[in-house]
């Protein structure tokens, strides 16, 4: 008898699973996927001609979900800003660069970026649920188009297995969370083999832009020994919904750490107000915690919307009286040439005179703070 119900309850596993993929398929089949596809947007002739020309540059492809949310009547909409191709990608500046933080110099091994000596990045696909205009790797996204393959990746494998300093995997490409479960399933036990890896972070916009995507299957794949942190990318606080609520959800109840990375862009969350409000919402609605605001990269076709490090300095410093700590991101530029992530935030320490110090506090204020330690 119980085999009987064993059966039954697997066969009803099996039938919600296929449920749960046909509705993310479907959502990816019913959006945009290709250059054609813009014909069926709500643009102008002079808008549509501009944006195929963009989107023949770089790849496009937007989940309905995800254009659901764009309100058409307003050409300003931050939701459009992000993935709908637009003329000003194709006005390149001198100085904007294919690779803008040096993933290419520091590939030991193909699909593989050794940085920093305790991580690495596995590129275990080039495809993503969704093209953003904004995207540092648009590059080499649109010139390399693979998905994952077993072979592909093997030689990242044993370069991980060979080198013992390395804690931390993170998944990214292209977006991991794009893969079927089964793909999923496998990478994460050939990671968790190794015994030196620690933890496994993955880097996605798929509860942002295709929540249905985070299924009960996606979560069993990728839950086993190592520790898994989830880094979404929440830009604006209309990206926020209930089903991006329930995708959060599923993956905090599945035992996961969220955190979440947006990117400062002009015109779309450059503004005290929008940050504040989307930071909250992420704490307090999603429990994903705001990890970094990104200075914008330095992609091509990007100079329209990035901002001053002088403006993202202030905006940063508004927001730090305006909300708790937890609900701060840390302000950080991806310096070109492999440098890394460096923080751009302000600086509250005004002088130093032996022990005694002169910092200016929240209030605007100046202190003096004495040092009182031990001998040494």
């Amino acid at each position: 008898m119980t085999s009987h119900l064993d059966d039954a309850s697997m066969a009803a596993d099996d039938e919600r699973a296929s449920d749960a993929d046909a509705a993310w398929q479907g959502d990816v089949r019913a959006g945009v996927r290709q250059v054609r596809d813009l014909d069926s947007l709500p643009l102008s002739p002079a808008e549509r001609a501009a944006a195929q020309v963009a989107a023949t540059r770089h790849k496009v492809r937007i989940p309905k979900a995800y254009l659901d949310l764009i309100d058409w009547s307003d050409p300003a909409d931050p939701i459009r800003a992000q993935v709908i191709p637009s003329p000003e990608e194709l006005a390149e500046q001198e100085g904007e660069l294919d690779d803008p933080i040096a993933d290419h110099a520091f590939s030991p091994v193909p699909r593989l970026t050794h940085r920093h000596a305790d991580r690495v990045l596995l590129f275990a696909t080039y495809q993503c649920a969704v093209y953003c205009r904004f995207c540092f790797r648009k590059e080499s996204l649109t010139s390399i188009g693979r998905g994952f393959s077993r072979e592909a990746l093997e030689p990242a494998f044993a370069y991980i297995e060979a080198h013992p300093e390395i804690r931390e995997v993170i998944l990214t490409g292209g977006d991991p969370l794009s893969l079927p479960d089964k793909a999923l399933a496998e990478i994460r036990a050939r990671i968790e083999a190794v015994a030196h890896v620690r933890l496994l972070r993955i880097h996605t916009r798929v509860p942002v832009a295709l929540p249905s995507r985070v299924t009960s299957g996606l979560v069993r794949s990728l839950q086993g020994r190592l520790m898994v942190t989830v880094v979404t990318h929440f830009n604006h606080a209309r990206e926020i919904t209930p089903a991006t609520e329930e995708a959060c959800r599923a993956l905090r109840q599945g035992g996961f750490v969220l955190l979440n990375q947006s990117v400062l862009l002009k015109g779309v969350n450059d503004t005290v107000e929008v940050l504040e409000e989307l930071c909250r919402e992420l704490m307090y609605r999603l429990g994903v915690k705001p990890y970094y605001l990104h200075h914008g990269d330095l992609a091509r076709g990007m100079t329209h919307r990035r901002t001053t490090i002088a403006e993202g300095r202030a905006l940063v410093s508004a927001l730090r009286a305006r909300l708790s700590g937890i609900c701060n991101p840390v302000y950080v530029l991806d310096l070109p040439d492999g440098g890394g992530k460096v923080p751009l935030g302000p600086c509250h320490v005004e002088a130093q005179d032996g022990e005694t110090w002169r910092i200016r506090g929240q209030d605007g204020e100046l202190r003096t703070y004495t040092e009182l330690v031990g001998d040494p």
